[in-house]
């Protein structure tokens, strides 16, 4: 399955990896097209799913290759997960941004005279960054040849990673079609939250590429940004209209997806 992928350099695997985790984002915001508004409890299922996908990944894609090729040292997975959570956080704290569940409340952030719209589409544009540059991370490592790093291994981060893009997509485009876009502009603004994907993908597999001896950390960077989003946005948003179980469900689910597709190609 990864065999027509190795004809190609790790940097353009990456690219191609992530831009389709960015396409399957801009296939969630198609429903705008037809609706101005999605089930909720449908959309809290699948927003559950993305928590699930995002751990699992976290974890068999991220933090296990980093424990692995740290030859047992705690130090490069500790301190590459806490720095992602951290750097995640100071993003969050400076970049105005309004969650989609909380479209009708205040923004968060410094201060600022953008639309709504834009604070929107913003704050899914951060959730996407880190994704990126996970998906970039274990494409350069399989390429580096590191012990537990597997071009299978990237590829079911990959999938997952665009599994749970679907319901973001949804996410951003409904609230901007509800706040008075156009259909075409709610599409428009919904995929390009997914568009840093690419960038993201390549910088991570070209950094990891020129230094190496980085590449726990850098896989550890990946996975504590990756939980820190779903910790602080997709949780709270599965859970914010009151289907709590269908969410949890959603989660359980999405993590043994997740993991399944990492045991079975990586």
């Amino acid at each position: 399955m990864t065999g027509w992928l190795e004809q190609f350099p790790p940097v353009l695997q990456a690219l191609l990896a992530t831009l389709f985790t960015w396409f399957v984002t801009a296939l969630g915001a198609m429903p705008v097209f037809f609706t101005s508004r999605v089930n909720r409890r449908l959309l809290d299922g699948m927003l559950g799913a993305a928590s699930g996908v995002m751990i699992a990944a976290s974890f068999w894609s991220l933090l296990a290759p980093a424990i692995e090729m740290s030859h047992g040292s705690w130090v490069p997975a500790g301190v590459g997960f806490l720095l992602g959570g951290a750097v995640l956080r100071l993003i969050d704290f400076l970049l105005p941004h309004l969650h989609p569940s909380l479209a009708g409340g205040a923004p968060e952030g410094l201060s600022t005279s953008w639309r709504r719209s834009v604070l929107l589409v913003l704050a899914v544009t951060l959730h996407n960054i880190p994704e990126g540059l996970a998906v970039g991370v274990a494409f350069g490592a399989a390429a580096a040849g590191i012990e537990g790093a597997t071009l299978g291994g990237a590829l079911a981060l990959a999938f997952g990673i665009g599994l749970q893009n679907f319901p973001e997509g949804t996410a951003v485009a409904m609230p901007l079609r509800r706040e008075g876009l156009s259909q075409f502009k709610a599409f428009w603004f919904g995929q390009l939250s997914g568009f840093v994907e690419p960038m993201g993908g390549v910088l991570g597999a070209w950094a990891v590429l020129a230094v190496r001896g980085l590449l726990p950390y850098a896989l550890a960077f990946a996975a504590g940004a990756m939980i820190f989003v779903v910790i602080e946005e997709l949780v709270p948003e599965a859970q914010s209209a009151g289907n709590g179980h269908l969410a949890t469900a959603g989660a359980m689910l999405g993590f043994a997806v997740m993991m399944i597709l990492d045991v079975a190609l990586g």
